[in-house]
């Protein structure tokens, strides 16, 4: 936490781990223990819900983290590739040459595609089909959620 003005905020600068997820399927599940996880290891891991306050601008902050960030992990999920953020900050990784760890959640590699019903304008389609294409290939974990 930085004291900014009597207030407390919490530094949105720099983490170690940057958390990219769907939050509907993840957060409640392994993106909070990933991040318990990591901060009990005393790493700086970036979780949107635990990272920022209400007031931050999204994108501002989330952009921020993922640039100056170590490495990220991205949590593939069912919902995940319906999600325009989730795209953005797969493609910000790539585009900043993060080292991206990917964790199949649910989802298999080869499911990995953006929904049909996901408004992305012409510009971003391309930098997150490439952004998925290259995390198809990646080697990652796998986590079963009905097996905990």
């Amino acid at each position: 936490m930085v004291a900014k003005d009597g207030l407390a905020t919490k530094s949105k600068a720099f983490c170690d781990v940057f958390i990219n997820h769907r939050g509907i399927d993840t957060k409640r599940t392994i993106a909070t223990l990933l991040y318990d996880h990591l901060s009990r290891r005393n790493l700086q891991p970036f979780l949107d819900n635990k990272n920022m306050i209400p007031g931050d601008k999204l994108f501002d902050n989330i952009d921020n983290a993922i640039r100056n960030c170590k490495v990220g992990v991205a949590v593939f999920s069912p919902n995940y590739c319906k999600s325009y953020f989730c795209l953005h900050e797969l493609a910000l990784f790539l585009e900043s040459r993060k080292k991206v760890i990917p964790i199949f959640c649910d989802v298999k590699p080869s499911q990995l595609r953006i929904a049909d019903n996901v408004n992305v304008p012409a510009k971003d389609f391309r930098r997150f089909e490439s952004a998925l294409e290259e995390a198809k290939y990646t080697v990652g974990l796998t986590f079963d959620s009905s097996k905990g």
